[in-house]
């Protein structure tokens, strides 16, 4: 007696799942993501808007087919060119991509070599499209845009891989985007390794509150991230674009003495008792020398248990919440890196393997996407 009546999926009629034997995956579980990603419209959006410059005429692997495959690789695990040896006749892939045999190592490589930055722009743009489509379904109330930088370790001679001092390490040091409310990988782009964190961070943010605020004006906007991008580049274009954000400033001399009111409260607090953990916050209106106007900067001094000393967090934004929520809004952030070691044991975000810099970047493109599905 059969223990699993037996089952097809709607995207193709010709796919049974059974207990009965035949022809055996370990990758069964892609058949969900085809059946899923068939309702969003993943593989025709890549149908729709991925142009590869080719000179070829005629490929028995074509160009879009291959980047759906690729997507598909980093979904179940099989992250190097390589491993599509191993997949080539693997009957789930073959469902999945409707194909009776897969590319393999060869054919994605030069696949790699063929792309350029248009391309890039285009996995970015299909990334949107699904954002999109997500929207269409239930349109979100708020949106919270947490930026970070990161690194992408190398171990050989990629083009544009330097040593960073931060992570101490070679490698690249991309910025990315994540939705803090929902996990979503809004965007990507790769950047040579020994550039400073808030490098381009305008170029990055700019199109994206600008599409945003032009497409979803109901939705509010939130920018969070770290003193790496406290710039006031970035502040004039999050206010021009009516967005919200905090962002953490460093602990300059001039913030300490502006701070001396919420700092005197603090010294009350441990008057008759230096020994227990105590916590106050306020707030100071700053204008740093190359600020165009002055802020709002919340303050959080706090003075951790059986120590004397005190902690400072100075936090600029244009919330209009209590210094409090303003300072747990922000400390929340926290959940980036998450998203990103997530999105680099799971997805190989960082596997930067190619020598030349563009096939790097479309790398980066296609995991984003990899994680975005």
């Amino acid at each position: 007696m059969n223990s699993l009546v037996e089952k097809s999926v709607n995207f193709n009629r010709k796919v049974k799942v059974n207990f009965e034997g035949g022809d055996l995956t370990s990758d069964a579980g892609i058949l969900l993501y085809r059946e899923f990603e068939e309702k969003m419209g993943f593989s025709e959006a890549i149908r729709d808007i991925l142009r590869v410059k080719d000179k070829a005429k005629f490929r028995i692997h074509s160009n879009l087919d291959i980047a759906i495959q690729k997507t598909y690789q980093n979904i179940a695990g099989y992250h190097t060119d390589d491993n599509a040896d191993e997949l080539t006749t693997d009957p789930a892939f073959k469902s999945v991509l409707g194909k009776e045999v897969l590319a393999s190592q060869p054919t994605i490589s030069r696949f790699n070599s063929r792309l350029d930055v248009d391309n890039s722009k285009q996995f970015q743009f299909i990334n949107e499209t699904l954002m999109n489509k997500v929207y269409s379904v239930e349109m979100p109330k708020q949106v919270l845009i947490d930026l970070d930088s990161t690194n992408c370790q190398t171990y050989g001679n990629q083009y544009g891989s330097n040593y960073n001092f931060h992570y101490s390490s070679n490698g690249y040091h991309p910025l990315v985007a994540f939705d803090g409310l929902t996990g979503d990988f809004l965007k990507a782009e790769l950047r040579s390794g020994n550039v400073y964190t808030s490098r381009h961070v305008t170029r990055f943010l700019g199109p994206m509150l600008t599409r945003y605020s032009n497409k979803y004006p109901t939705i509010d906007r939130f920018v969070r991230t770290d003193n790496g991008f406290s710039i006031p580049q970035l502040y004039k274009l999050i206010e021009g674009n009516k967005a919200f954000y905090a962002i953490r400033l460093m602990a300059y001399k001039t913030l300490y003495s502006k701070a001396t009111d919420i700092t005197a409260r603090m010294d009350l607090a441990c008057k008759d008792n230096i020994y227990d953990y105590k916590v106050v916050y306020g707030e100071i209106k700053y204008k740093a020398a190359k600020w165009d106007t002055m802020r709002r900067v919340v303050v959080k001094i706090e003075k951790p248990e059986g120590q004397m000393c005190y902690n400072y967090t100075f936090v600029v934004t244009n919330m209009t919440a209590t210094p409090k929520k303003v300072i747990m809004f922000y400390s929340n952030r926290g959940t980036i890196e998450n998203f990103i070691k997530e999105s680099k044991n799971g997805f190989a975000f960082d596997s930067m393997s190619s020598t030349g810099y563009i096939a790097n970047m479309n790398k980066l493109q296609l995991s984003m996407l990899a994680v975005a599905l």
